[in-house]
């Protein structure tokens, strides 16, 4: 008995050997390795497994400067994944973290562009558009003699075009509804609130139509009025006389 008990423990305890000779050996791997097998993926296009490997070195607390500098690469594989509300936020936390960086002024800019690239139709959420025109603006009063100086710019005349032709969508909205007088607080407020854009003589044409609709005839004649003097070759007249023609 004594022996087969013996026998029994010498088999399990080679097994239990075996066993472990098996088992393959974790390797743990320093932040300087990780963050070199990151750039790799990054250059390889493989975004996903670059930002798994740069949030390792996050991980990892052993160089600050990697850390640092894993926090904006995870920003920009986001963005250049097309996973623009990951890479607003990645950006913005990298800005909160360090914001005297090098590259704080660059992350901005692509807060921004994350946020614009977020921009679908007029007649959807504006709310990307409100935040892009935010963080833009932003830029320009920080890095007024910034690398993306002219982009942002022209990004903020984009923007605000958007901004005003959802302004008119809704207007024209309010027109088609019979509700003329919302139509009329809308195309005014744009015109306050958009004073040098483009399209200027379009919200003049509907805040004159909504006026002649709301039976204040005085008050269209004279929005035309306008609309003929600041815009005397403007594809609207013709359609603002015949407006004019039918109410009077």
């Amino acid at each position: 008995m004594k022996k087969a008990f013996a026998y029994i423990a010498s088999v399990v305890l080679a097994s239990a050997m075996l066993q472990g000779c098996s088992t393959p050996q974790v390797v743990n791997k320093s932040s300087d390795v990780l963050f070199k097998e990151g750039e790799t993926l990054f250059q390889n296009e493989r975004y996903d497994d670059a930002i798994a490997q740069w949030k390792k070195v996050k991980e990892s607390y052993q160089s600050p400067e990697l850390i640092t500098q894993a926090e904006l690469n995870i920003a920009n594989a986001y963005f250049l994944n097309g996973e623009y509300i990951e890479s607003a936020a990645a950006y913005e936390d990298f800005r909160k973290l360090h914001p005297s960086h090098a590259q704080a002024g660059f992350a901005l800019y692509r807060q921004g562009l994350s946020y614009y690239k977020q921009i679908h139709s007029i007649d959807t959420d504006q709310t990307p558009v409100k935040n892009a025109v935010t963080i833009f603006e932003s830029y320009l009063k920080l890095y007024p003699a910034g690398e993306q100086l002219g982009d942002v710019q022209e990004k903020i005349r984009d923007c605000r075009d958007k901004q005003l032709q959802y302004e008119l969508y809704v207007g024209r909205y309010y027109m088609k509804s019979g509700a003329y007088k919302s139509a009329i607080g809308r195309f005014e407020d744009a015109l306050k609130a958009y004073p040098d854009q483009a399209r200027r003589d379009e919200i003049l044409y509907y805040l004159g139509k909504s006026y002649l609709e709301d039976g204040q005839k005085s008050k269209g004649r004279e929005v035309f009025g306008k609309l003929s003097k600041e815009f005397p070759g403007s594809s609207y007249i013709n359609d603002a006389n015949k407006a004019m023609d039918s109410f009077f």
